[in-house]
């Protein structure tokens, strides 16, 4: 039988043909895949030739196709479309990637080549992204213990191995916890709820085969049941189910899986010969060390936890005014912020999100980046892998630049949150390729779907780092688009949602779902002062879960990570009204895989930066100011990682910015 997976694809746009592939495919092709790659691996260290650039990193970049390709199709479905053969796949493909991964990057031919052009690299004549590519070959090869022999080198593969089984394990426990969990409420349970919420959790009722509605764990639904729901009995459950994701016992619990990937990590940055491995990964980031994480959260967290203390008083002197005794718990801060929000900004979710209906902030978005980038999109009908996805031809002046999927609905198959990824990057070698880029949301249904002010902010966040795959021009696919330092990557995905804070872009594009009225200027001008409401709360819980991630990987590793994450709360003085936004068992940025691991601060890194770029517009008196914009899209955007994260930046602004833009942004100082 013929693999499609394997063949040409003759398709539109040359995307993958997802109505031809089946997941028996995906075995035989990786199979298939992974020997083509090796076999490409073993020519360039095979080659009789001195070591160049061409015949040894550029014949790198060029190897593993195939691979790549299987893998993209995969880990889509995996991630968005998972079935329990998909899981049961994922498992098996996890450890022999490692080790494949392992075996390249412990090819001591390939890295002598490797090493010597290192050497020679005054010599080479090398542009400024090839010289950067070279740097960053080496420095992988090296941090991955390439330099390793002996006894070393095989435990670091066994490390490696390990962990890709745990991070695979730790995603699948979180998903059947998500999955697993459902309340079915009465109509007397419904009480308070806005219609929209109403819809979307009959909606969830109906496709898990219920007959009425209920509550799940998806952040579209149980957000504004807290918000809303005066049943505090009913959000005391729900919230301790939420929190407990990955915590409940048997099979898909996640707290030893915790501990484990810490104590791994921990002994591979030793066999690298650093302290720890905090000190390992900061090393490449812009923040550079520990210490330097811990002044930026520390200089946000006193502030933020100031606010929020003086938030909590606020509520509960409210729960006290409904005749509720006590203290404030955890459960009733997201009830009262709302009612709070309601008295001081007359502005609740109900009476917002008829105006934020999901096409509407779709085209808000598409807007926007024609204004600032001069692209356009058009609907295209092709096959993808779910009915919920649409997909667009991306073109500036009729030039064909990217492709871009929406995926945007929750549904059980899908694990939580937002992300965006691509199935292919662009770069211009070997071939010329352009990309495809996904944005996958869990928004709930609706007729149309609405949404809140916090989804509609995912939204621009999410085409923010889309943007920055769209317009990568680069020619190595290796420092294509998002592949940046992770406390830079965040950098366009915030930036760009200030603007739907821009007032043109809510008046053009916020109007009713009903009456087609845009929203009263009003009202728009209290969804703008509202933006910075509860953001005591917010950052606190966002910071805590920071420190926590920082703290977890600098030093020994924990043996009870639940034990260890109280005494770093209790040293801060953590509010015990507010949850850590991640607790471990359910941290899956840090715990599915390493890309977040000591690197959660990244997202407020990155905040600094672009409070400061936004700036740039509003000094300019434009937030479409074409000349920023150009420079926007010149030092960051296309520029993927061919340059220094920092020394983009400062191209862009001519300096590194400091904390206080930040701040001030957030409404934490005056200012």
């Amino acid at each position: 039988m013929t693999n499609p997976l394997l063949s040409d694809w003759d398709t539109p746009f040359d995307l993958a043909p997802f109505a031809q592939i089946e997941d028996a495919h995906f075995e035989p092709a990786f199979d298939a895949a992974i020997a083509e790659h090796n076999a490409e691996i073993d020519e360039i260290t095979g080659n009789s030739a001195p070591p160049t650039f061409a015949n040894t990193v550029e014949a790198l970049e060029a190897a593993g196709r195939s691979l790549s390709r299987v893998l993209s199709v995969f880990f889509t479905l995996a991630g968005a479309d998972s079935t329990p053969e998909r899981q049961a796949l994922q498992r098996a493909f996890a450890p022999r990637l490692a080790a494949h991964s392992a075996q390249i990057t412990g090819n001591k031919a390939l890295f002598a080549r490797i090493s010597t052009l290192w050497e020679q690299r005054e010599d080479l004549d090398l542009s400024e992204e090839q010289a950067r590519v070279l740097m960053l070959t080496h420095r992988g090869f090296v941090r991955a213990g390439a330099a390793l022999e002996g006894a070393a080198d095989t435990r670091m593969q066994q490390i490696k191995s390990r962990l890709a089984v745990l991070g695979t394990q730790f995603t699948q426990n979180l998903l059947a916890d998500e999955r697993g969990w459902a309340l079915e409420l009465s109509e007397d349970d419904l009480e308070g709820l806005p219609d929209t919420t109403i819809a979307a959790m009959r909606e969830a009722g109906r496709e898990r085969g219920h007959d009425g509605p209920i509550l799940t764990l998806s952040r579209s639904i149980i957000t504004p049941f807290l918000q809303s729901s005066p049943r505090r009995e009913l959000r005391e459950t729900a919230w301790r189910a939420y929190v407990a994701r990955g915590a409940n016992g048997g099979d898909s619990d996640n707290r030893a899986i915790a501990a484990e990937v810490l104590a791994l990590r921990q002994e591979r940055a030793e066999l690298l010969g650093y302290d720890s491995f905090a000190d390992y990964k900061l090393e490449t980031e812009m923040a550079g060390t520990p210490a330097a994480v811990r002044d930026l959260l520390m200089q946000v967290w006193e502030p933020a936890r100031a606010r929020a203390q003086d938030d909590a008083r606020a509520l509960e002197a409210m729960m006290h005014e409904d005749g509720i005794n006590g203290r404030l718990e955890p459960w009733d801060w997201h009830y009262y912020a709302g009612r709070r929000r309601q008295a001081e900004h007359n502005l609740n979710e109900a009476e917002l999100k008829p105006y934020l209906q999901l096409d509407r902030m779709i085209e808000a978005a598409f807007d926007c980046a024609n204004r600032l980038f001069g692209l356009e999109f058009a609907p295209l009908d092709v096959p993808l892998y779910h009915p919920d996805c649409r997909a667009w031809e991306v073109t500036r002046e009729g030039r064909h630049v990217a492709v871009f999927i929406g995926d945007y609905f929750a549904r059980g198959a899908k694990r939580s949150g937002a992300w965006c990824s691509a199935m292919r990057t662009q770069a211009r070698f070997p071939q010329v390729q352009t990309p495809v880029v996904i944005n996958v949301c869990n928004f709930a249904r609706g007729e149309p779907a609405l949404l809140s002010y916090d989804d509609a902010r995912t939204l621009f966040h999410e085409f923010g780092h889309a943007l920055h795959q769209m317009l990568s021009d680069v020619r190595y696919e290796s420092v294509s688009g998002t592949s940046v330092a992770r406390d830079f990557v965040e950098l366009p995905s915030q930036l760009f949602e200030h603007w739907l804070e821009v007032p043109e872009v809510l008046e053009t594009f916020a109007t009713h779902a009903d009456t087609g009225a845009p929203m009263p200027r009003d009202m728009l001008e209290r969804v703008l002062e509202a933006a910075n409401f509860d953001q005591g709360f917010q950052t606190v819980e966002y910071v805590a879960s920071a420190l926590v991630d920082l703290e977890f990987h600098d030093g020994p590793p924990p043996a009870d990570p639940m034990a260890r994450q109280a005494e770093i709360l209790s040293a801060i003085g953590m509010p015990r009204e507010i949850a850590m936004r991640h607790a471990p068992p359910h941290f899956a940025h840090v715990f599915s895989g390493d890309g977040y691991s000591s690197g959660y601060y990244s997202y407020m890194w990155s905040e600094v930066m672009d409070a400061d770029a936004f700036a740039a517009f509003e000094e300019a008196g434009d937030a479409f100011d074409p000349d920023l914009a150009r420079a926007l899209e010149d030092h960051i955007l296309s520029r993927g990682g061919s340059v220094d994260a920092a020394e983009l930046y400062q191209r862009f602004r001519g300096r590194l910015p400091g904390v206080e833009a930040l701040l001030r942004g957030r409404g934490l100082i005056e200012g």
